[in-house]
């Protein structure tokens, strides 16, 4: 395993697939987490909106 660190660490002939597929993986994990916060912050204000229109309309 050792080995086969060291021939893709001397490897100098340009981005491969593998780095490429880590770039993506890292990116669509980036996605995912800004999604995820954004859907929660959204759920959040828009639940703080029904409460205030409810209170406002009794």
């Amino acid at each position: 395993m050792r080995k086969l660190f060291e021939k893709l660490a001397r490897r100098d002939e340009g981005i491969s697939a593998l780095e490429y597929a880590l770039i993506a993986g890292l990116v669509a994990l980036a996605i995912i987490f800004g999604a995820t916060q954004l859907g929660t912050n959204m759920n959040s204000s828009f639940n703080t909106s029904a409460t205030q229109v409810k209170t406002a309309s009794e």
